[in-house]
Formats: structure tokens, sequence, C-alpha cells
């Protein structure tokens, strides 16, 4: 049943993209529902050729209601003559390099059609940053974008707060794993502190932000990611600065006091929790990110130039390969073997598939914390100001974050960096006609 109301769903694409090309106004409904499908990503994706118990990235050919609005998207664009660069801006082409350093290591993977997997992964996600950056750039409508995120977060506290009232210690929302959710909120909440730093309580858009902002950091806290609640605080540090001290943000004090106030009240209460995440750690959650990462090291020593196959660690890992055991982990080679993925993604993309693609994934990321900085200097003094700034600081953290997991190879957490990437790209390519337009002489969003 689920295959065939797929291929209905599919074959609904193309009179969606016609609809959305013969009305426009039907462009903002498709979009927010490429957000709101976000939400509902697990649930209404399919796996072909699918291998559930594979200890991997990717474990299917996945195909989610996400990508089928991302395409009706992209075809209404093109209908529309609307669509004429494919690779329009220097974070694309990096991202391009990275897909193609990383099809080397197809010559060293056991499993193609597992490989396969990630490859198609890595497809189906450029069509999608591809749709909202080109939905950005042909139609202006940025706040459509935020307000699309700003519903996700409160979407996903809900989903917690529904896990939470069920007696589940560590809700994970809309998401796959606690700390993936953190990871993802780190950059949301940074962005909607932002937005509320510039445009206050005095406008509806500032108070969606706050309410927003507070939505993702009570997700981030209730998650108990030890390293989420550490980089929190060094997060809205970094967007404070960046809005007070670059962006001359007025009457900060006022604006930070009730936040102070209610966060000092939260954190009393999840207190207890919180000291007991951290003293009562299992030690085995660090010996075990240690010994996989030797086993990566290991790998990368075996292949530093092709790595041993993208999507193939879950293979590679165990035996008859022996790298588990030359970096000194238990196998158990008396019994079937599953082992874990490294919880690193640079290692994890460093051993699968090279050096040379690590390098070219470390220029993608690099490249929008650097944008960042330019953006900022740009806008400043202008609306757009507080979408470089805040993305910024959720970049730095969450970009630490990555060192200790992986989620950076799983699609949700990747479709949500990709929003943030494809609103860089837009103010990047369309800087010159942003700043020459009367919109900018206001500071606020109404």
């Amino acid at each position: 049943m689920k295959y065939f109301v797929f291929i209905v769903a599919a074959l609904g694409v193309p009179p969606l993209s016609f609809l959305l090309h013969i009305n426009r106004r039907w462009m903002k409904y498709a979009f927010w529902g490429m957000i709101a499908a976000m939400g509902l990503y697990h649930s209404t994706s399919i796996n072909f050729f699918s291998d559930e118990f594979y200890r991997g990235s990717s474990r299917g050919m996945e195909v989610s209601l996400v990508h089928l609005f991302s395409l009706a998207v992209l075809g209404a664009f093109l209908i529309r003559h609307k669509l004429k660069e494919w690779l329009p801006e220097w974070g694309f082409r990096f991202y391009f390099i990275y897909f193609l350093l990383c099809l080397p290591s197809l010559l060293d993977a056991e499993d193609w059609l597992i490989s396969w997997f990630e490859i198609w992964k890595m497809i189906m996600l450029y069509f999608f940053y591809l749709s909202v950056y080109t939905y950005l750039t042909v139609t202006d409508d940025v706040k459509t974008v935020i307000k699309g995120l700003a519903v996700f977060a409160i979407g996903n506290l809900a989903m917690i707060l529904k896990d939470h009232l069920a007696g589940i210690y560590q809700p994970h929302g809309f998401f796959p794993h606690q700390n993936a959710m953190a990871v993802a909120m780190m950059t949301f909440a940074s962005l909607f502190f932002a937005g509320y730093m510039f445009n206050g309580t005095l406008t509806r858009f500032g108070r969606m932000c706050l309410v927003a902002f507070g939505c993702a950091s009570v997700a981030i806290m209730r998650s108990y990611s030890r390293v989420a609640m550490l980089t929190l605080p060094v997060a809205l540090f970094l967007v404070f600065f960046n809005c007070v001290v670059l962006g001359k943000a007025k009457r900060w004090m006022i604006k930070i006091a009730p936040i102070a106030v209610v966060g000092a009240i939260g954190i009393a209460i999840m207190l207890p929790r919180i000291i007991e995440r951290f003293l009562n750690a299992p030690e085995s959650s660090g010996s075990t990110r240690i010994e996989l990462a030797l086993c990566a090291r290991e790998m990368i020593r075996d292949r530093p130039w092709t790595g041993v196959g993208i999507n193939n660690w879950g293979i590679k890992i165990n035996p008859p390969y022996d790298y588990a055991e030359r970096a000194g982990r238990e196998t158990n080679r008396g019994t079937e073997f599953k082992d874990g993925i490294v919880e690193t993604v640079y290692l994890l993309v460093c051993a699968e598939c090279g050096i040379p693609a690590l390098l070219a994934m470390l220029f993608w990321f690099g490249w929008y914390w650097v944008l960042c900085i330019k953006l900022m200097k740009a806008f400043k003094r202008t609306q757009w100001f507080f979408i470089p700034a805040g993305i910024l600081g959720g970049l730095v953290v969450s970009y630490v974050q990555s060192c200790f997991e992986w989620v950076y190879r799983q699609q949700l957490n990747l479709i949500c960096i990709m929003f943030m990437f494809a609103l860089l790209s837009y103010l990047n390519n369309n800087m010159d006609r942003l700043l020459k337009s009367t919109s900018v002489k206001s500071t606020k969003w109404r």
C-alpha cells in the first residue's frame, strides 16, 4: 500500500508543477507544504531496494514527500524559464565538487547498491537545495521561509512535549535521534534569536521569532545532549555579539532581560536531570567513540585517497575486514558482528570517501561560514543583517557538534542546514539588487 500511495503521489508531481506555473499564488502554498512535509519526513518517506538492518548512513533509495514538493517547485520554475543556472553560486559549486570527489570511492566499495543509496541521497538533497534557492530568487519571499522554519520549530517542540507526557526520557521530536534534533535546533535558535534582537516584540515578526527561539531552545535543553547544552550559550553569545556590537541592535538590555529570567527559571526546573545527565553518563559512550575513531584512522591509512567506499562503513568495520581488530576493538569473530558508525562526520567522510572528499566538504561548510561574515558587512544596518548574524552563531556551534555526531550525513538534518545555506546563497547572489531596493531603508520586518 505504501508503494502504491507513493507512486500516485509521484505521478502528481508534473500536474502540480503545471498548476504552480499557471497560478503563482499556489507557489507559496506548495512551499509551505514542503516545509510542513519536513515534520512528516520519516512517516512519508519510502526506501526502494532497502536494507533496514544495515548499519550505515543510508539504508535505501529514500524518497519523501519533501522531495516530491521540491521537484514540483523546480518543475514549475523550469516551465516558466526561471531556472537558468544549475550551479548558480559558489556554495552549489563546492557541493558539486564534494559530490564528484565522493564518486572515486566506488572503486573500493564492496556493495555498489549500498553506495548508490548515499549517492541518491546527495542528488535529492541538491534538488531540494536548488528549489529553496530558486524560490527565494524568483519571489524574494524570505518571510515565508523564515515563518515556515518557525512553524517547524514550534511543531517539533509540540512533539517533544507529547513524548515527554508519554514518559520518554530523551524525546527527539521530528528527528530520528535526540542529538540530531539538538544540532538542527541549534541553528534555528540562533537565527530566531537574531531575528528577535533586531525586531523586538513591537512587531509581529519579532514576536514570532521570540516564540520560535523559545521553542528551539527548550527542545535543545530537553534533549539532554551534553554537547548541545554546553554549546547553546556559546551560540547565543556569538549572536548577541554580532547583533549588539556589529549590528548596533537597539534596547538590547530590555530584550535580553525577560529571556534571562525565563531561561534561569527553566534551567532551575531542569537542573536535577541536567546534573544527572553529566554525572551518570555511561563511560562506554566515550570509549566507543574513541575506538570507532581509531577504526576510521585505520581505514584512512589503508585507503587515503579513495576511502573504503561511500556508505560502506557498515560492511568494512565488520569481519572479514580487520580494521576493528587493528584498532584494538573487540569483534567477536565467532558470532555475527554488527558494529556502529564513527560518531564524527568528518572521520566518516574521510574513511569512506578519502581525504580529497573531506577537504571538499570542509571547503563547502567553510564557504558559508566565511559568507556569513561577508554578508554581515554588506547588509549592516539593513533588515537583512539578522540572517547572516544568526546563522553564523549556529553554524560555528553546529560544526563543533558535528565533530561528535554524524548528523550531517542524516537526511533531515541536511535538509534543515540546506535551508540556511539557501538563505545565504540568495543574499549573496542578489546582494546588489537587495541593497538598491527601497525595502532596506527599514531595519525591521513588520
